[in-house]
């Protein structure tokens, strides 16, 4: 057996009763209860106070530096919407003030992935009470859904573009509610004065980024709308050039109506009217949205969800999002392992994470709105049950698919996931700390690239509805992520915190990525917690995720080279592109430090 702190050779078989499990081939029917007394000492260090070990040993992708600030930060995926972050920072703003103007820019240059016809959540750290807040802002589906509105007229589901481009995947937009929520209670400028920048951005134009132009290209929906079709396109036809200048003073309008009104411009009245219109008169796929669905929303706060790892206090989301839980869950299951001793991206840590995240992600099935399901949310997270799922993991060996677990529920509410559609996500992230030491992690989406591809007074609308189980039941039983009237779609979005020793916030994080959300988050937390990387180093490792299938390895990164030795113990590999958004602060007793993923066009900025 290795002394404590070797590492162990990749074949060694399960060589603790700690590490012991159904997958091995040396078994104990004590491993849980030995499990309980397994620990392991862990630094009381502040996160990111020793940079060890050298992450580029670990990874090809390290192409940034963490930025360093004495007073506030915005880490955001746009570098417009970071300068009109940064901006209401320099005036006194608070970090909710920050979100909101930098988010109200990305709906103008990032409309493939986020914006005020979508949704999102938002994680509020208040420095001063303590007080930790989940405002959600999920889209609900229209009075007139019903559970079969996926299925074509034989019984069988849609096929994933087929409903998602159109009016039929709109669902109630809830990121502006849930904004102007999150500043009346939050907020230090006025609400009017946090949408200049964006405005005066939509008059004057800004230059198509790279990333923006491969994406209309790449996109061949977009001219099945006539305002998409003209607006990403030369009267030619073609995409837009990258470097071109786009105006859209028609959002510049809307945008004035929000400061001046609210929510209720695009709730109520004639951009209300005009959404319901173009969703309901889509005519190869209409949709179900009234007048009466936008103006009954309400965006809801939500008590975050929190589980211990090592010395530290991770939280996040809860339901309808599964992505923090999913998250929580693979920590807890990893807390048994010396993972800090296997370094970041060894083959003994990313087969212990793919394993980890399969068993998470297989027990997402639970997840829906709470409004219409019991989720287990106190079971999924039970220390005593996490010990029994992680004891199923051996390092010889992959688990290969497994079924959801058996948390404290009435087993009568689950069905299995309905579905193993890969869906091409579009979302942003951003992290914002302010001078009083308020945090804001806000992760927000349109779902889909480009959403529905339905644009309507400057801005796109959702496909969110897509992310129902497209299923209505599973083996006769209803499925608890199916649509229903009124329902808000379970999300795998993940805006954190974590909270150190103290319980002083030390990380704010999230990321873009549909269901590979949980797997980058998770990285960046063990990349900070474990290997004791700094925010930007753990950003930038190579992407590894396992959703309950293959083990997803990021092509074009350092990660290949762990190809043949998984494959070994048995995992079936795939080298895909993973461009996740990763943006991070880490609060430091020095100051602030800050990450931008490298694989998008974000920033961090801050004084």
């Amino acid at each position: 057996m290795p002394a404590a702190g070797e590492r162990e050779p990749i074949g060694y078989r399960c060589s603790t009763l700690a590490e012991r499990g159904p997958g091995c081939r040396a078994r104990t029917f004590l491993g849980p209860l030995v499990a309980l007394f397994v620990c392991f000492q862990q630094s009381d260090a502040p996160l990111g106070a020793e940079m060890r070990p050298d992450p580029e040993a670990a990874s090809g992708i390290i192409e940034r530096t963490a930025v360093a600030a004495n007073r506030y930060m915005i880490a955001a995926s746009h570098p417009l919407a970071a300068e009109a972050g940064l901006e209401a920072l320099r005036r006194g703003g608070s970090a909710v003030d920050a979100a909101i103007a930098a988010q109200m820019v990305l709906t103008l240059v990032e409309p493939q992935s986020s914006g005020i016809g979508g949704g999102g959540f938002l994680l509020h750290y208040d420095a001063e009470s303590g007080e930790l807040k989940a405002y959600d802002g999920r889209e609900t589906a229209p009075a007139a859904a019903t559970p079969d509105m996926f299925l074509d007229e034989s019984g069988e589901p849609l096929a994933f573009f087929d409903a998602v481009v159109g009016g039929l995947s709109v669902g109630v937009p809830g990121l502006v509610p849930m904004l102007e929520r999150a500043h009346r209670e939050e907020g230090e400028l006025p609400w009017a004065s946090l949408f200049a920048e964006a405005i005066a951005l939509a008059e004057r134009g800004f230059p198509v980024s790279p990333r923006l132009h491969a994406l209309i290209a790449a996109d061949k929906y977009l001219k099945r709308h006539p305002a998409t079709a003209a607006y990403f396109h030369t009267p030619e036809g073609a995409p837009l050039p990258a470097g071109h200048i786009l105006r859209n003073p028609e959002l510049a309008d809307t945008l004035r109506a929000l400061a001046e009104e609210g929510s209720a411009a695009i709730l109520t009245g004639e951009i209300a009217a005009e959404i319901v219109a173009e969703v309901r008169g889509f005519a190869a796929n209409p949709g179900r949205l009234s007048m009466q669905d936008l103006a009954g929303y309400q965006p809801v706060v939500r008590e975050a969800v929190c589980r211990a790892y090592r010395h530290y206090r991770a939280c996040g989301m809860p339901p309808p999002s599964a992505g923090p839980i999913a998250v929580l869950q693979t920590l807890g299951m990893l807390e048994r392992f010396d993972v800090a001793a296997r370094g970041p991206w060894s083959v003994e840590s990313a087969h212990l994470f793919a394993e980890a995240s399969r068993l998470a992600f297989a027990d997402r099935t639970y997840v829906a709105d709470p409004a219409f399901v019991d989720v287990p949310v106190g079971g999924l997270l039970d220390q005593r049950y996490l010990l029994e799922r992680s004891e199923r993991i051996c390092m010889d060996g992959s688990l290969g698919e497994v079924l959801p677990g058996t948390p404290a529920i009435r087993k009568t509410e689950l069905a299995p996931p309905a579905d193993g559609m890969i869906r091409p996500p579009s979302t942003m992230h951003l992290s914002v700390v302010d001078e009083q030491g308020n945090v804001a992690s806000l992760t927000s989406s349109v779902e889909n690239a480009f959403g529905s591809r339905i644009m309507v007074r400057g801005f796109m609308l959702n496909n969110q509805l897509t992310d129902f189980s497209f299923r209505p039941e599973v083996d006769g039983r209803p499925g608890p992520n199916r649509a229903e009237p009124g329902k808000r779609p379970r999300s795998s979005m993940a805006p954190m915190i974590v909270f150190g020793p103290e319980d002083r916030p030390v990380l704010a994080i999230g990321s873009p990525g549909g269901s590979r959300i949980i797997g980058y988050v998770g990285k960046v937390l063990l990349g900070v917690i474990d290997w004791n990387l700094d925010v930007q180093q753990a950003i930038s490792l190579p992407n590894i995720t396992n959703r309950n299938g293959p083990t997803d390895l990021e092509a074009d990164s350092s990660a290949v080279a762990l190809q043949e030795p998984l494959e070994r113990l048995g995992h079936s590999v795939r080298l895909v592109p993973m461009t996740s958004g990763l943006h991070g602060i880490q609060i430091l007793p020095s100051g602030l430090l800050g990450g931008a993923d490298p694989r998008r066009e974000g920033v961090v900025l801050g004084d």
